[in-house]
C-alpha cells in the first residue's frame, strides 16, 4: 500500500511542477495568468473501523486553478495597446462561420487591412453601441459589433481618417482631416460571477462555462470592470522569484516520494528474500 501511497505523492508532485514550469514560460507572455495546482488527501475506512489505526492513501488532484490578479501595466506607443486596470476582459469575436467569443486581458490590438481592429489572434474586438452623449444603448451579446475604422467623416467621405483615441471608460473617438469627430462606441468588456471557471483557449483568450456564469457585459468604470488605458499593455502577473521557490519545494516533494518508493521496493525484496 505505501507504494502507491508514494506513487499518487510522485504523480502529484509532477503535475505541481509542470503546472509551475507553464507559469515561468509564459512570465513575458501579454495578458497570461498563472495557475496553481491544487491538491487533496485521500483516506478511506469502512464503518466498523477505527480511523485511529488507519493511516491515508494517499493524494489527489482537486483541481488546477487559475490566478486572475492584476498583472503589470507597461506603457507602449501604440494607442490601440489596451491595457485594464481591473477585473474586466476584453471581448473579442472570431472568424466566420463559428464567429466563437472568447474573452481575453491581451489587449494588443492591430489594423488589417479592410480597417478591422483584431487581437494578436485575428479575433475582433467588439465595441458596444453608445448614443450622442457616449453612454451605452445596448448591453448585450447580440448587440455588440465589430470594431471597424472609418476611412472618411460622415459628413465628407474625402476627409481621411487623422487620429483614435480611446478613453479610460472605453469611448472610441475617431477625428478627420476636416476636424470633425465621430464615436464609434464603447469597447466592450465583461465580467463573470467566478473567473476561475473561465475555460483557457490559449494565447491568454477564455471561454465562459457553466462553472463561470454567464458574462456581465458593459463598458469600462462600470462596477468592477475598471478602467482602459491606451498605450499600454497588461503584462503577466507571474513573479518568477516565488515560481522558482515552488519550483524547488515541488522538485524536493518528488525527490521524497521517490525515495520513498524506493525504500518500500528494498523492503518487499527484503521478505520475499526471506528464507
Amino acid at each position: 500500500m505505501s507504494f502507491y501511497t508514494s506513487l499518487s505523492g510522485l504523480k502529484g508532485a509532477q503535475t505541481d511542477m509542470s503546472v509551475i514550469s507553464n507559469n515561468i514560460a509564459n512570465a513575458s507572455s501579454t495578458g497570461f495568468k498563472r495557475s496553481r495546482a491544487q491538491f487533496g488527501d485521500l483516506f478511506a475506512s469502512s464503518p466498523t473501523q477505527s480511523t485511529r489505526m488507519i493511516a491515508g492513501q494517499g493524494q489527489r488532484l482537486n483541481g488546477v486553478m487559475q490566478q486572475f490578479t492584476q498583472g503589470t501595466i507597461e506603457a507602449s506607443e501604440k494607442t490601440l495597446d489596451l491595457a485594464i486596470a481591473g477585473e474586466g476582459m476584453f471581448m473579442v469575436k472570431g472568424e466566420p462561420p463559428r464567429e466563437a467569443v472568447t474573452y481575453t486581458r491581451n489587449g494588443s490590438f492591430s489594423v488589417t487591412s479592410d480597417r478591422q481592429v483584431v487581437d494578436t489572434t485575428g479575433a475582433k474586438l467588439q465595441l458596444l453601441p453608445v448614443d450622442a452623449n457616449g453612454e451605452v444603448t445596448d448591453r448585450t451579446l447580440a448587440g455588440a459589433y465589430d470594431f471597424i475604422l472609418p476611412s472618411g467623416a460622415p459628413s465628407d467621405p474625402t476627409s481621411g481618417l487623422v487620429n483614435v483615441s480611446v478613453g479610460l471608460d472605453g469611448l472610441v473617438t475617431a477625428t478627420f482631416a476636416n476636424g470633425e469627430d465621430q464615436m464609434l462606441g464603447k469597447v466592450a468588456m465583461a465580467t463573470f460571477p467566478a473567473m476561475e471557471g473561465l475555460r483557457p483557449v490559449g494565447d491568454a483568450h477564455w471561454q465562459s462555462t457553466g462553472d463561470s456564469g454567464p458574462p456581465t457585459i458593459d463598458a469600462a468604470t462600470n462596477g468592477p470592470m475598471g478602467s482602459i488605458r491606451s498605450g499600454a499593455l497588461e503584462r503577466s502577473n507571474v513573479d518568477i522569484t516565488e515560481e522558482l521557490v515552488l519550483l524547488m519545494a515541488a522538485q524536493r516533494n518528488f525527490q521524497a516520494n521517490a525515495k520513498a518508493i524506493e525504500g518500500s521496493s528494498s523492503l518487499t525484496q527484503t521478505i520475499i528474500g526471506l528464507r
